[in-house]
């Protein structure tokens, strides 16, 4: 199959579940709720390495929140609820509620799994919080040097899907890359989801476990490694290919997971010099998603 003159080929990105939780971070400014966003959301790209993975859904303009403010969605993910709520305390308390004129709200006000981090937060106030109401939520108030630190009851989560991915091969890096970003700027567009590595862009790719060093859990993907794939028996890379970009979504459900892998591709392959499109997966040992990129289109 083609799309645009790029081949995609004939297989599937796998994935598999993982717990989410989605807050909206307000701020005076959309300056603000950004920085926030970013903080927060750090030290988040993957699971293998990192304690969560992480990344901004989308903005929310002032009319959109329940304060009245420009807002951010962010996305915090985990293998397991116990250490969501963890990763929920210690990121909303020690880089959302130290950022100037921020408020936390329930992305998920109607989940299931309530976590009670606003309740905990609010005893940084050492006995001199209160609770008011915010749009019919109900909200904890921290005073701070600034003025007032406000913060949601609970904070929702659920179980969703991690791993959505496919592969961008290009002629040359810049190309590439100019594909990779554009596929990044379409996925945004599609709520529920997030890209959690840098800028949305895998530089690296890994396979799982190591040939040579076994005390590693995951290592470079020789076979997708353009600059050695004259020297790696069972290369992936073409001839004509010399970069290869992997673009990850994790996403509330299989549904968006699956328009963003779309949006993203569509976006990737109107770059020329892209050569081929193709994806992730292990088989069906690393999990029960499955996203076959020619049922996509």
């Amino acid at each position: 199959m083609e799309l645009n003159g790029v081949e995609i080929e004939d297989t599937f990105a796998e994935a598999f579940p993982i717990k989410i939780s989605r807050i909206l971070i307000t701020a005076a400014t959309k300056r603000w709720a950004t920085v926030a966003a970013q903080e927060a959301t750090g030290f988040g790209t993957s699971v293998i390495g990192c304690p969560a993975e992480a990344g901004i859904e989308k903005y929310a303009d002032a009319s959109e929140t329940p304060d009245g403010r420009p807002g951010v969605y962010i996305q915090l993910c985990t293998f397991g609820f116990k250490s969501l709520e963890e990763q929920l305390l210690e990121r909303v308390g020690q880089c959302i509620l130290t950022a100037p004129t921020t408020a936390v709200f329930n992305g998920l006000p109607d989940a299931e799994k309530q976590f009670d981090t606003g309740r905990k937060l609010k005893y940084f106030a050492d006995g001199t919080e209160s609770e008011t109401e915010v749009g019919g939520r109900k909200m904890h108030v921290i005073p701070m040097m600034e003025g007032d630190f406000l913060v949601e009851d609970t904070l929702g989560a659920v179980t969703a899907i991690a791993g959505g991915n496919f592969f961008i091969f290009g002629d040359t890096q810049m190309t590439t890359l100019t594909a990779a970003e554009n596929a990044v700027d379409a996925i945004g567009a599609v709520d529920g989801t997030i890209t959690p590595f840098p800028g949305g862009i895998v530089a690296s790719g890994s396979k799982a476990g190591a040939n040579k060093y076994k005390f590693l859990k995951a290592t470079a993907n020789e076979k997708f490694c353009p600059s050695i794939k004259d020297k790696v028996e069972g290369s992936e890379i073409p001839a004509d290919v010399n970069c290869v970009y992997e673009i990850v979504i994790n996403g509330l459900d299989f549904e968006s997971i699956a328009k963003a892998t779309e949006m993203g591709i569509r976006a990737a392959v109107a770059v020329p010099g892209i050569k081929k499109i193709t994806a992730g997966n292990y088989g069906g040992s690393l999990g029960p998603h499955k996203f076959n990129l020619h049922d996509l289109f």
